[in-house]
């Protein structure tokens, strides 16, 4: 089995910062010569997640929305309290989506779905620079 390991660094505005990244994962997935296995993108970070969506205004504003109304952003949390950086939210926001995705990866590409892209949610509370790994395994 071979093991090809890339990284991605991406600037976030924070705030619920919706980042499509499947053209550079496919990037990566083509350049390992994988054939047949998995990839998997993992975030390096507590306060930022890795999933799949239609990556469209609508569900953009739809994801903020419902982080919202599951977990506002003002509610207070413990902590904030422990450590005053008034980012509770964005670590229950990430630890409620995760923080990684694998796909199968079959012909030499991932098999999404047609509507399916990768994206990395940054939840935290001001701008960051996100390291994003993805480890491509397979034959």
């Amino acid at each position: 089995m071979t093991v090809k390991t890339s990284e991605l660094e991406l600037q976030t505005k924070g705030l619920d910062h919706v980042i499509d990244i499947t053209d550079q994962v496919a990037g990566i997935v083509k350049g390992s010569k994988i054939k047949h296995g998995n990839v998997t993108v993992f975030i390096h970070g507590s306060t930022a997640s890795v999933t799949t969506i239609e990556y469209e205004p609508g569900l953009v504003k739809d994801i903020r929305e419902l982080n919202e109304k599951i977990i506002p952003a003002k509610a207070g949390y413990a902590h904030d309290a422990t450590w005053g950086d008034a980012n509770g939210y964005a670590h229950l926001r990430a630890s409620l989506y995760g923080p990684s995705l694998t796909v199968p990866v079959v012909d030499g590409k991932m098999t999404l779905g047609t509507w399916q892209q990768v994206i990395v949610v940054d939840h935290d509370n001001r701008p960051r620079s996100r390291r994003v790994i993805i480890q491509v395994m397979g034959e």
